[in-house]
């Protein structure tokens, strides 16, 4: 077009469109995606992290589609993804946090998330290929933790309770690497995403491993050189809970299904797969 040629009229409404449709979808992203509850002839979509948790959920869809209630059970990765994923509206349901963990996550990202029912107990430990006692961990040598804050938290309270270091008063759960007052033995501290833990066990002196990674990777809770033992003192830390969007939290689907997964024959499948690995919370 010449430069010297004015634009046709359409062009102004052209540009109010695309302001107007520009607008809207600022206002979408803003509000809950998905905000309908899905028709009730389409599977229930249940997000849980890669892991044993999955199957405990997939016996429980199982006995729901018995009702006439179907749930698809979807595994994610990465535990940033269960929860962006519910918010979006992409899953209905889903089952791999801690309280802790969540109400971090509803501080950091702004999600409109509750919890719901208890799920099953997840206890953790400190594992080693090197050693087979915790004060054989020498001077200097590396100890691995979760990068997530709450679960960053719960393992340098297990460290602390094996006797490696000592946490400034009052940081509990939330307690960071930077929150470390005594560390005798000079151990680095390294950071590494949940899923991997395992994996480093090659590469450091002990790691933090929870149980659903543990179980994947053919380690025993009992062979653990520390580990969450009592119900009582770790309940707070490794409880999980259902959780779903605040708009969606009394759905009746969402009711049935975690009435189902919280039955006796779900507590019976758990105990006997998992052999007290994981347990039941109800």
């Amino acid at each position: 077009m010449d430069i010297m040629t004015p634009a046709p009229r359409r062009g102004l409404s052209a540009r109010l469109t695309a302001f107007a449709l520009a607008a809207f979808a600022a206002l979408a992203l803003a509000a809950p995606a998905g905000a309908q509850a899905p028709a009730a002839d389409k599977p229930l979509k249940v997000g849980v992290s890669a892991g044993p948790y999955g199957d405990i959920l997939r016996e429980a869809a199982r006995l729901s589609e018995k009702q006439g209630l179907k749930a698809e059970i979807i595994e994610f990765t990465d535990w940033n993804q269960p929860n962006a994923a519910l918010q979006a509206g992409e899953i209905d349901l889903n089952n791999f946090q801690n309280r802790p963990y969540l109400a971090n996550q509803i501080k950091t990202r702004g999600y409109q998330i509750a919890a719901l029912d208890e799920s099953i107990l997840v206890p953790a430990g400190i594992y080693s290929k090197q050693y087979t006692n915790i004060a054989d961990i020498p001077a200097g040598a590396k100890i691995a933790i979760p990068n997530d804050p709450t679960n960053g938290g719960r393992a340098l309270l297990l460290f602390q309770k094996a006797g490696l270091i000592k946490l400034a008063p009052g940081k509990g759960l939330y307690a960071s690497v930077l929150d470390v007052a005594e560390n005798p033995k000079k151990l680095q501290i390294v950071e590494i995403d949940a899923a991997q833990l395992p994996r480093s066990l090659d590469d450091v002196a002990a790691a933090f491993v929870s149980s659903n990674y543990a179980y994947l990777a053919g380690l025993d809770l009992n062979k653990a050189l520390v580990a969450e033992t009592t119900v009582e003192e770790a309940k707070p830390y490794f409880t999980l809970v259902f959780a779903a969007r605040d708009d969606r939290k009394d759905d009746p689907r969402i009711k049935k299904f975690i009435e189902i997964y919280r039955s006796q024959p779900v507590k019976d499948f758990t105990l006997a797969k998992f052999k007290g690995s994981i347990l039941p919370a109800w």
